[in-house]
């Protein structure tokens, strides 16, 4: 499209209105409004690309932007509506004037009834320049008015955590798009619970967008997130919709998760148990304690069906063994070398050791990379005695192989 049909044809250029829904009461708790413009043929495009394109006059690009929300916040308050209310803008625009014609246009629209605290800024954080001082001190005044701030687009290209940390919004929307060729990035998943983990201590909620299929919407679920959007859920419309929409939809949905998560705990549990009494068994002779090198390719061998490394480590973390390692040929090999490597370092590893003391049990640890194999697998770690543990690495081969055990 030509940059001054656009302009010069604002009567075509309208918006429309993508529903926002909750996890909790799976009711659309708000709007996102996206730009739209109607062709000479009759077909309906979007405008992202060009309120994105720094190429384009920053004049043009906030005129249609302003055309755009004043349609939605005029018939927003036309309905009465009371959900929130979700406009794009470009910060960089608006914290060159510190905000001041962006606000001035806002009041506008407060005193004919709006309430702030219904409104959501929507900033694209990838597309930010300057100084990020500036725009924390943009969000903070932002707030401060009572009107939300949404940090978009991360995941896409992801600011660190610890920027995100500093600006403090209140939603962070998380791009599920790179999904879209069926894949699941193990490390962008690990990323993404270090993200959930952030959100939860800044007091933001996290929003996954562009949930285009059920396996995406599993994925946001799975990952804690209190908000949906995307065209699985429902499309962009140029109308809002009654709330409960797709309410029915979700709780279907929500069955099947929580069907499938509950077999696959049961399934690690049996696993657990699996491995608990096969180790005890292994461990009756207190004798083979004398003989630790000995106890630990004892063990690999009782355990070569489910395991690939097998050690004993201390208290502290210090390993008391070499390691039992099964090489690609499917033989036992000792490495008496690692003997003395800590482990303390490890996320977790005292917690697990207080908790197998204190429940003297063992414990599965989640999917991880290991660094030897790159390859995904979980540890078991068992209590020898208050002094040793033992540890085995479970390989991905034997874990996918195992229904609902990934």
């Amino acid at each position: 499209m030509d940059v001054l049909d656009i302009v010069m044809n604002k009567d075509r250029v309208f918006p429309y209105y993508q529903p926002i829904i909750s996890a909790d009461k799976q009711e659309i708790i708000g709007y996102e409004v996206l730009e739209r413009y109607e062709k000479d043929n009759g077909e309906v495009i979007s405008l992202s690309s060009f309120l994105h394109d720094q190429n384009i006059p920053e004049e043009y690009r906030l005129e249609i932007e302003e055309h755009i929300q004043h349609q939605a916040l005029t018939t927003y308050l036309k309905e009465n509506r009371t959900d929130f209310l979700f406009l794009n803008v470009d910060a960089n625009i608006i914290v060159s004037d510190g905000g001041e014609q962006f606000f001035e246009n806002l009041t506008n629209y407060k005193e004919q009834g709006l309430s702030f605290k219904n409104i959501v800024l929507e900033i694209k954080e990838h597309e930010i320049t300057g100084e990020i001082s500036h725009l924390k001190h943009f969000i903070q005044y932002v707030q401060s008015t009572q009107i939300k701030v949404a940090l978009d687009d991360v995941g896409k290209n992801t600011r660190n955590l610890d920027s995100i940390a500093f600006l403090e919004p209140d939603i962070i929307k998380v791009d599920l798009e790179f999904m879209e060729d069926h894949s699941f990035p193990s490390m962008f998943s690990d990323a993404l619970h270090s993200l959930s983990m952030l959100s939860r201590k800044i007091g933001a909620s996290l929003l996954f967008k562009r949930i285009s299929e059920f396996n995406q919407l599993n994925y946001a679920w799975r990952h804690g997130a209190r908000y949906y959007q995307g065209i699985y859920l429902g499309k962009p419309k140029p109308q809002f919709l009654d709330k409960m929409a797709f309410a029915e939809t979700l709780r279907k949905d929500f069955h099947h998760f929580l069907q499938f998560e509950k077999k696959k705990i049961q399934a690690q549990l049996d696993l657990m148990n699996t491995l608990n009494q096969r180790l005890q068994e292994q461990l009756k002779d207190n004798k083979a304690l004398d003989d630790i090198d000995k106890l630990t390719q004892n063990i690999a061998s009782a355990l070569e069906d489910i395991t690939f490394r097998v050690y004993i480590c201390n208290h502290e973390g210090f390993q008391q063994s070499g390691n039992a390692v099964k090489d690609e040929e499917g033989k036992w090999q000792y490495r008496a070398e690692e003997r003395n490597r800590n482990w303390s370092w490890r996320p977790y590893f005292l917690e697990n050791i207080i908790r197998m003391n204190y429940e003297n049990r063992g414990i599965l640890s989640d999917l991880y990379t290991d660094i030897h194999r790159e390859e995904r697998i979980r540890t078991y770690s068992f209590p020898v005695n208050e002094e040793l543990y033992v540890f085995l690495d479970i390989p991905y081969s034997y874990l996918y192989e195992k229904d609902f055990l990934l």
